[in-house]
């Protein structure tokens, strides 16, 4: 086998990590930017009504029960 032909010995070894660790910072920037962006839209989600008087049923309870 020649050692030509061997992908692995193209590039020196510190070129590989360096080009390694850069796409893994583009990968984990990649995936920050997509987390970001569902956070947004789960954030700007409309509350459920059904959501909201459970929990004006709960305020509604403890407002009760404290003035004892």
């Amino acid at each position: 086998m020649n050692e030509n032909s061997n992908p692995s010995r193209r590039n020196p070894p510190s070129t590989q990590g360096e080009a390694g660790l850069e796409e893994a910072r583009l990968r984990q920037q990649a995936i920050g930017v997509k987390l970001r962006h569902m956070f947004d839209e789960v954030v700007n989600e409309p509350v459920p009504d059904e959501f909201l008087d459970i929990l004006r049923r709960a305020d509604e309870k403890s407002s009760s029960g404290s003035g004892a």
